[in-house]
């Protein structure tokens, strides 16, 4: 995992979870959608030599922060951190 901190990924999917969590009036299909993505990434990132995340489960998380970014600016300001982290991991 690069120069990342494993623990500093940990936190920051711990903070995305706890900011979904708060958020109120989350819609259904985005609950969801964000559940499965976070949990497909926190899968890979338990595994021993986990291949890194794939394009296609970074891409929900990016669009679900541009979508919660007016009903959800904590959750959106996370899931950015989030996706950040994953990119300087090389995941």
């Amino acid at each position: 995992m690069s120069d990342v901190d494993p623990n500093a990924v940990q936190q920051s999917l711990a903070k995305v979870r706890a900011e979904m969590a708060r958020a109120q009036r989350l819609d259904d299909e985005s609950h969801g959608t964000l559940h499965t993505a976070l949990n497909d990434i926190e899968s890979r990132l338990n595994k021993t030599g986990a291949a890194p995340v794939a394009d296609a489960a970074r891409h929900p998380l990016e669009s679900l922060a541009v979508a919660f970014e007016n009903d959800h600016p904590s959750l959106a300001a996370s899931l950015r951190q989030f996706i950040d982290l994953l990119g300087k991991a090389g995941l």
